[in-house]
């Protein structure tokens, strides 16, 4: 019986061709419908709830929400919400900027 290769495990490169690439297509879609088309195409559901619930706890956060009204409202653990205040107070500025932009759509 033949062995299995273990996998090996791909590195993020945020800076590649690939990631710049993914940039520039999502920054291609012209409004909320064809981006969720483009979500719904690229993500799973489940990454795509994923998501939508990591952009609900930094909009949450921002409002100084506690962890537990948004470990209920979102089903995320703490650890997960933990890990997003961190990128939110000391990431690359990408949630804070969102939801600045976020804001003034509404």
């Amino acid at each position: 019986m033949a062995r299995k290769q273990p996998k090996t495990k791909v590195k993020a490169d945020w800076n590649g061709e690939k990631a710049t690439a993914l940039a520039r297509a999502l920054l291609s879609m012209r409004d909320s419908r064809e981006m969720k088309a483009f979500l719904r195409d690229v993500l799973t559901e489940s990454e795509m709830a994923e998501f939508s619930n990591r952009f609900y706890a930094a909009r949450a956060i921002a409002h100084s929400h506690q962890y537990a009204a948004i470990e209920e409202v979102t089903g995320l653990s703490s650890r997960t919400i933990a890990r997003v205040k961190k990128w939110y107070k000391h990431g690359a500025g990408g949630y804070k900027l969102a939801i600045k932009r976020y804001k003034k759509q509404l």
